[in-house]
């Protein structure tokens, strides 16, 4: 499923391919190991999808492919296109440039049945190997162009997307420094819901597979700890690995007395029927119904007579806030049937009367320009169209967007992405807050 396929590049590399097309940003539309070695397949997840680059790995360390600026579209026509090139980077000469090569006659740039360059042909025969042949239209050493080793390990396509560098002033202002953080800690740990009988806000995670949730509420936990913590389970597997609803508490550390929230995690949104996070069950969650460590089942959603439904739920039990994950490399990938089981999500939520909000995780992965450097990340034209394009697909105020980076990868924790996840957090219970306005009684004011 496309909303789980996670790209083979390493750091170096998408650093090399990033260096042949100005800051650019790739999106994974196929992976021959997951979607296979064949043309057909190639076809449905690759045509009409504007500028696209092929990206191929064997086991001799070579990364090599090629760049067309035009569509793949199966007219069996010859493609004029001059900016279509390829390409080849290696381990063995991580300092070198890569090496390009343009096609010696336009005219015959590629062929658009498939990934057809005549003197390289990926998918050969729909297998994983490459047809070499360095002639006309492109002439290329082959021990420089992929070391004679054409048996390919993994083939992938991108969609190659201008970022639109940085704009001159960024559209939500954040002071990057530790009076900032501290001020937002602060804010966090002095905050308390406006009704006494409950003592923290609960915050429902929901998204499709992969999207980050789970990595959301790690990263959360880590900034409280002062070091990266992995608690909720994480990973890239196809399905949910979150199949049991968890509530996860967060203990308040060193800067904060109080932590004034529970986060929970549900099964991941899935676009086929009896598959993902049942809306039938969603709704007993929104309600207080379901409690710690209920067992999803796909096919048929919580029974009032099991032992993990909460037969009266009080205020405290319920959910005070919906937050959508979406990873913001995926946005593009993400199909309409994912946005229709969104909107029967957001409808239930509509008339529970919960407060929703969306994150937007991965920024850095989405954006080179972010990966170098966070604090660009309210000033990235692309992260700013990705955020417009979900609050027009889903339906939300753009207020309701939050881009955040989640750690995935580090061990110590860093200063800006703590500033943009607490930043998040604050949004979060700002939102929380309009729920509990509902019931506000001024006689009975919390302490």
């Amino acid at each position: 499923m496309s909303s789980t396929i996670t790209s083979s590049l390493k750091k170096w590399q998408k650093k090399k391919l990033c260096s042949l097309f100005n800051n650019a940003n790739f999106s994974l539309l196929f992976k021959a190991s997951v979607h296979g070695y064949h043309s057909t397949t190639f076809h449905q997840k690759c045509n009409y999808q504007g500028p696209t680059v092929i990206v191929a790995y064997n086991k001799s360390g070579y990364v090599f492919g090629a760049f067309i600026s035009k569509n793949y579209g199966q007219t069996n026509q010859n493609v004029v296109d001059d900016k279509a090139f390829l390409f080849s980077f290696n381990d063995k000469e991580i300092k070198e440039d890569p090496l390009r090569v343009f096609s010696g006659n336009p005219q015959y740039a590629f062929t658009d049945s498939g990934p057809n360059f005549s003197s390289l042909v990926f998918l050969y025969n729909n297998t994983a190997n490459v047809y070499s042949n360095p002639a006309s239209p492109y002439n290329f050493d082959p021990q420089r162009m992929h070391g004679n080793d054409l048996q390919l390990t993994e083939c992938e396509v991108y969609r190659v997307e201008d970022c639109g560098g940085l704009l001159e002033k960024p559209w939500r202002n954040v002071q990057w420094n530790s009076e900032t953080k501290e001020a937002l800690l602060s804010t966090i740990s002095g905050w308390k819901p406006s009704v006494s009988s409950v003592k923290q806000a609960r915050i429902l995670l929901v998204g499709p597979v992969g999207a980050g949730k789970s990595s959301f509420f790690n990263s959360v936990n880590s900034v409280f700890k002062g070091y990266v913590s992995i608690q909720a389970n994480t990973g890239t597997a196809g399905t949910s690995l979150t199949t049991r609803f968890r509530t996860y508490y967060i203990k308040p550390g060193s800067d904060v007395s109080h932590v004034p929230f529970t986060m929970c995690d549900s099964m991941g949104l899935e676009e086929g029927l009896n598959s993902g996070l049942d809306v039938e069950d969603f709704a007993n969650i929104l309600k207080g119904h379901i409690q710690d460590k209920y067992q999803f089942n796909p096919s048929m959603p919580i029974q009032p007579d099991s032992p993990h439904f909460r037969k009266s739920p009080g205020l405290k039990d319920k959910i005070h806030c919906v937050v959508y994950v979406i990873d913001t490399s995926k946005v593009k990938l993400l199909s309409d049937k994912m946005f229709e089981k969104f909107a029967v999500f957001r409808k239930k939520t509509n008339q529970l009367g919960v407060p929703q909000l969306v994150l937007l995780t991965q920024v850095d992965e989405a954006c080179p320009l972010v990966a170098e450097d966070l604090k660009n990340v309210y000033q990235s034209h692309y992260i700013n169209r990705m955020v417009q394009e979900v609050s027009t697909r889903l339906g939300v105020s753009l207020s309701a967007v939050i881009p955040v980076k989640n750690y995935y990868q580090e061990l110590e924790i860093d200063p800006q992405t703590d500033i943009l996840l607490l930043n998040a957090v604050v949004q979060i219970l700002r939102a929380a807050e309009g729920y509990f306005d509902d019931f506000y009684n001024p006689e009975e004011k919390s302490e």
